[in-house]
């Protein structure tokens, strides 16, 4: 059995762009906590073969995600949780004035930064 604390300062960024910190890792997942700092918009991106889930603990922001046959653009608020299947393209963005954070969930564990693949996104990165 494992416990941690969300560390202080942030371990990484996300190929993305966001400041990740480490939470909880095991065989089958792991956990991260990402902060968007407000007016960031990250690269867009697709991950090869993890599918991850949000959940939105505070700040504002929008995600546009497109699997090739459907496509959309979702508030991230408090409370909101999202997926983003494997080769999801996906970006977001905040929109707030105050920092976005989320949890996210990484199916099976992440295993790197090659995982991510840049691709064509809905607005311009500022990151």
């Amino acid at each position: 059995m494992k416990q941690t604390t969300l560390p202080e300062q942030p371990d990484a960024r996300s190929p993305a762009g966001a400041e990740i910190r480490f939470i909880m890792d095991g065989p089958t997942g792991n956990m991260i906590h990402s902060t968007v700092p407000p007016g960031q918009i990250n690269r867009a991106t697709r991950h090869r073969t993890v599918s991850e889930f949000w959940h939105v603990l505070e700040g504002a922001g929008e995600i546009w995600r497109s699997d090739g046959a459907e496509e959309s653009i979702v508030d991230l608020v408090a409370g909101v949780s999202i997926d983003i299947p494997v080769a999801t393209a996906f970006q977001y963005r905040n929109v707030g004035t105050e920092p976005l954070k989320f949890i996210c969930i990484s199916m099976p564990p992440w295993p790197g930064d090659d995982e991510a693949d840049y691709v064509d996104g809905f607005w311009q990165p500022t990151i």
